[in-house]
């Protein structure tokens, strides 16, 4: 798939008109962000998403379309896994409701720029050594086995990171919110505000969680231009997501376990790949593209079918205990 500068001038215009669009009607005037309003605007990203999947469908094939629909499934089903420490992070912070859009909104930016120098890396790594499949691949199963032990999850306490405790060690903080304000003077000093400091938390969080989704998706496409459209897509409309599931995210008790399923699965598709490229596998031992989109679809539908499922019931036990 050879995709010219032209292109790449084009996508990334088309992402921050989106962005454009989302701050002037969303964040214009801080508000707190409503169910019906969030759905919307979740709907239109994933219709946006799945207008560019048709386009790269259309224009450079379906094996490029099937990589894009299964990269963007699966980095949007590793993303809703990250909402649980945005909460935790908003929750110690103290956010207020009618800043958390524009808190999610930067915060999601900074990570998707700090993604997309993984990405760089990631695929010249790939393309100059065969070897990087099954280091992408090790990591992959590593996380998984982290998530089935327990220890993959997130916590209901938050503790700063080294780049967040950075910041507030570098620059004085203020006391409370100044509304939309990053920096202000007081006392005749410069300070950060909160609001700068838990955009930062929410970025370097994120960055944490590019460590496995960034292979995971490599082990789905080595397209430079997929795997960053893919990304851009899920993150797009992972802080409008945040507004609609709110605390439906804890009752997707099984999703961790699901996405280990898939980061397992995706990982020994890299080292399958890896070994061909050696010649060290039989032609028959072949993840197909759509193989791929079918495991994960099907895992992914299973385990939040069976997380609902055992939150009614809870439901249930709960109003019958009482």
């Amino acid at each position: 798939m050879t995709v010219p500068l032209w292109l790449w001038f084009a996508t990334v215009g088309g992402l921050l008109a989106l962005i454009a669009i989302d701050l002037v009607i969303v964040d214009h005037k801080p508000h707190e962000v409503t169910t019906g309003e969030a759905a919307r605007w979740v709907i239109f990203y994933i219709a946006c998403a799945v207008l560019f999947g048709a386009g790269v469908w259309f224009f450079a094939g379906h094996d490029p379309g099937v990589q894009f629909f299964t990269g963007y499934i699966t980095e949007y089903s590793l993303s809703v896994d990250n909402l649980f420490i945005f909460m935790v992070i908003m929750a110690s912070f103290k956010v207020p409701v009618i800043h958390q859009h524009r808190v999610l909104l930067v915060g999601i930016l900074l990570a998707l720029g700090m993604r997309s120098v993984f990405i760089a890396v990631g695929a010249a790594l790939i393309n100059q050594f065969v070897w990087v499949f099954f280091v992408f691949g090790a990591v992959l199963v590593w996380t998984a086995i982290s998530m089935l032990r327990g220890n993959g999850g997130g916590e209901e306490e938050y503790h700063e990171n080294a780049l967040t405790r950075w910041v507030r060690k570098l620059f004085p903080v203020t006391d409370d919110y100044r509304g939309h304000k990053y920096l202000v003077k007081e006392d005749g000093k410069r300070k950060i505000t909160p609001m700068l400091l838990v955009i930062v938390a929410i970025g370097s969080a994120d960055l944490l969680f590019a460590v496995d989704s960034i292979p995971a998706i490599f082990g789905i496409t080595q397209e430079a231009f997929l795997v960053f459209t893919a990304n851009a897509f899920a993150l797009m409309g992972l802080r409008q997501l945040y507004f609609l599931l709110g605390g439906l995210v804890t009752k997707l008790v099984y999703l961790s376990y699901g996405l280990a399923v898939i980061l397992a699965f995706i990982g020994a598709k890299l080292v399958v790949h890896a070994l061909h490229e050696y010649h060290l596998a039989p032609d028959w031992l072949d993840i197909s593209n759509w193989m791929s989109l079918g495991v994960i679809v099907v895992v992914l539908t299973v385990t939040t079918v069976l997380s609902l499922a055992k939150a009614r019931r809870d439901e249930r036990r709960a109003v019958e205990a009482n």
